[in-house]
C-alpha cells in the first residue's frame, strides 16, 4: 500500500494525491481534511462509494466557502485507485491581513480576526509593545513596529498581505491606497470616502480590487442597517419617501458623571475638527443648509426608544445618500449626531470663545489656561469669569461658565505641557485629561433610523430600527466594537472570496451588508425594528 503525492500543478495550485489500496484512504480522511482546514478557501474531493456502483465518486469538502464546488469527478472501474486533489490558494498557506494601527478601536477587530484559523494577522504600529499586547500569544498573528509615514517600510508590509485594514488617521488613507494599487491588494477602512480616494475607483476596478470604506459604525453600520430596510421596502413594491438617521456615542447613563455629559472613547481631535463641519439635509422637499459656525445652534430634541431624549444636530451633507441609497424619490433625508441635553449650547460657546483656534500659539510652559483665555478675549485677567460672560453675552450664573471652570480653563496653574502649541491643541489636552472613562466604566452606542414607506395599495408605514449597545466593563468599549468589528468581518469575507464588488465603495451592497449584519447579530450587536401604520 503506497501513497503518491508527487504531482503538484503550480499554475493552478492543485495538489493531486494518488492512493493505492482499497482501504488506505479511510485512515487518511481526517488528516487530509485537516489539511483543507489549514488553507483558506481550500477544498478537496473526498472519495466515497456510490450505492450499487462498481466504481466510486468524489464528494466536495469545503470549509471556507458557502457555494457548491462544481465539476465533482466520478471515477468508474477499479476500487483500488483513488484520486485526491486539493485546491490550495496561490500566494501562501494562509490569507494574510495587514492591520495598520493598534489604537483605541483595534482590539476587538484584531481579536476577532485572530479567531479565524484561515487567517494570519500582522498588526503594525509605531509602538510595537501596543501591537504585541493585542496579539498576545496567538500563533495566528505577529506584531511589528512601523512608522506609517515611511512609504518604503509600509510598502514592504503591504506586499506581504492579501488585505490591508487601515485604522490610521484618514489623512494617511490615500498613501496606503496608492500602495495597495501598486501591489494589487484589497483595502478596508472605516473612514469617509474623500475625493482623493474616490479618484482611485477606476484603477482599482481594472485591477480587480475592492477598496471598501465607511465600514465602521457611523459611517458603516448606519449604511448597512438603512439598506436592509430600504431594500425590504422596495421588495414589497414600496417607495421610501422619508429617511432620518441618528447616531451617537455617549457615556452609559450610570457613568454619565461629568457636567459636559460626554466622554471620549477615542482621540478628541477628530470630534473637535468635526465641530466646524457644514451640514445639509432635505425636509419636505426643501434643502436646509447649516454653515459650520451655526452647527450647534441648529439642533432639536428627539426621543430614542428605550433610551431617552437627546439632542440631534446635523451630520455633514445627507443629500448624496439619496443616490447612494437609491431613494431619489424621497422628499426628506437627514443624518444627525446624538448628544446628551446641553451639549450643543456648550460647544457653541466653546467655539465662540475661540477654544478651537489652531492659529493662536502659546508657550504652555509659562502660560496657564486662564491667561490663554484672557489673551483670546483681550481681558486683563483680574475677573476672567466675568469677562468671559461678557464676551459670550451670557449671565454670570451660566452653566457654561461652571463647565469651563470644571475643565480648569480659569486656572492660574500651568498645564503639564512643554513648549509652544495652539489653543486647539491645549484644549484637546484638557479634554483628554478630563473627559475620559475610568476603569470599569462603559460607553453607550445609539443608532436610530426612521423610514416612511408608501406602497401601491395606498398603505403608508413608518419603520423604526434602533440599536442600543453598551461597552463591556473592564473590556472593549461599544465604540471600539461597533467600529472595529464591521471592518474585521468585511476583511474576512474579502479574504474568503465572498465579496465580488470591486472599486472604491461603501457597504450598500447586499453581498456586503447581509453577512456583516448577520455576523454582528451573532455577536449581539443588533437592531430592534418596529412598524407603525400611518
Amino acid at each position: 500500500m503506497k501513497v503518491y503525492a508527487d504531482t503538484i500543478d503550480k499554475a493552478s495550485g492543485i495538489i493531486y494525491v494518488l492512493i493505492r489500496g482499497r482501504h488506505v484512504w479511510q485512515p487518511l480522511i481526517m488528516d487530509l481534511m485537516a489539511l483543507i482546514i489549514v488553507w483558506s478557501n481550500s477544498w478537496g474531493q473526498i472519495p466515497y462509494f456510490p450505492p450499487k456502483s462498481g466504481g466510486f465518486g468524489t464528494r466536495p469538502y469545503n470549509l471556507g466557502r458557502n457555494h457548491d464546488i462544481k465539476d465533482a469527478r466520478y471515477f468508474s472501474g477499479s476500487l483500488y485507485y483513488h484520486l485526491w486533489f486539493f485546491d490550495i490558494p496561490l500566494g501562501g498557506v494562509m490569507k494574510k491581513i495587514l492591520v495598520l494601527g493598534a489604537g483605541l478601536v483595534a482590539r476587538p477587530l484584531v481579536r476577532y480576526l485572530l479567531e479565524s484559523p484561515e487567517l494570519h494577522i500582522t498588526l503594525a504600529d509605531q509602538m510595537e509593545e501596543k501591537a504585541r499586547e493585542l496579539i498576545g500569544n496567538s500563533p495566528s498573528g505577529k506584531a511589528v513596529a512601523m512608522d506609517a509615514a515611511s512609504g518604503e517600510m509600509l510598502g514592504r508590509a503591504v506586499v506581504d498581505s492579501h488585505v490591508v485594514i487601515s485604522l490610521l488617521p484618514w489623512t494617511l488613507h490615500p498613501m496606503v491606497a496608492k500602495l495597495c494599487l501598486e501591489h494589487k491588494k484589497h483595502l478596508v477602512t472605516a473612514s469617509y470616502v474623500k475625493e482623493e480616494m474616490q479618484a482611485m475607483d477606476e484603477e482599482a476596478r481594472q485591477k480587480g480590487l475592492i477598496f471598501l470604506n465607511e465600514i465602521g459604525v457611523d459611517p458603516g453600520i448606519d449604511h448597512m442597517a438603512a439598506m436592509k430596510i430600504i431594500d425590504g421596502i422596495k421588495a414589497s413594491g414600496g417607495t421610501v419617501t422619508s429617511f432620518y438617521s441618528y447616531c451617537g456615542g455617549l457615556p452609559a447613563m450610570s457613568n454619565n458623571n461629568n457636567p459636559l455629559g460626554y466622554k471620549f472613547s477615542w482621540s478628541p481631535e477628530g470630534a473637535m475638527l468635526a465641530a466646524n463641519n457644514d451640514g445639509k439635509y432635505m425636509k419636505d422637499g426643501s434643502i436646509i443648509e447649516v454653515p459650520g459656525d451655526k452647527l450647534f445652534e441648529h439642533y432639536w430634541l428627539t426621543d430614542i426608544p428605550g433610551s431617552g431624549v437627546f439632542e440631534a444636530y446635523v451630520n455633514r451633507n445627507a443629500l448624496p445618500y439619496l443616490k447612494l441609497y437609491g431613494i431619489e424619490s424621497a422628499h426628506s433625508i437627514y443624518r444627525g449626531t446624538l448628544r446628551n441635553i446641553g451639549y450643543c449650547e456648550t460647544w457653541h460657546f466653546f467655539k465662540k470663545l475661540g477654544l478651537l483656534n489652531r492659529k493662536m500659539m502659546f508657550n504652555m510652559s509659562d502660560t496657564p489656561p486662564s491667561q490663554v483665555i484672557a489673551n483670546i478675549i483681550n481681558s486683563d485677567g483680574r475677573d476672567i469669569k466675568r469677562d468671559v460672560a461678557r464676551h459670550l453675552n451670557i449671565p454670570d450664573s451660566s452653566l457654561t461658565l461652571k463647565k469651563l471652570e470644571w475643565l480648569g480653563m480659569f486656572s492660574s496653574e500651568c498645564l503639564n505641557i512643554k513648549g509652544t502649541i495652539s489653543v486647539f491643541e491645549m484644549f484637546a489636552h484638557v479634554l483628554k485629561q478630563k473627559l475620559t472613562y475610568d476603569d470599569g466604566e462603559v460607553d453607550l452606542l445609539l443608532q436610530h433610523h426612521e423610514f416612511i414607506g408608501e406602497f401601491p395599495d395606498g398603505r403608508r408605514e413608518k419603520i423604526l430600527a434602533t440599536l442600543v449597545d453598551t461597552g463591556t466593563p473592564g473590556g472593549d468599549s461599544s465604540m471600539s466594537k461597533t467600529v472595529g468589528l464591521p471592518a474585521a468581518i468585511a476583511a474576512k469575507l474579502i479574504c474568503l472570496g465572498e465579496i465580488d464588488v470591486r472599486g472604491v465603495c461603501i457597504p450598500v451592497y447586499p453581498e456586503i451588508y447581509r453577512p456583516v449584519l448577520d455576523e454582528l447579530e451573532r455577536l449581539n450587536i443588533k437592531f430592534n425594528e418596529k412598524k407603525i401604520t400611518l
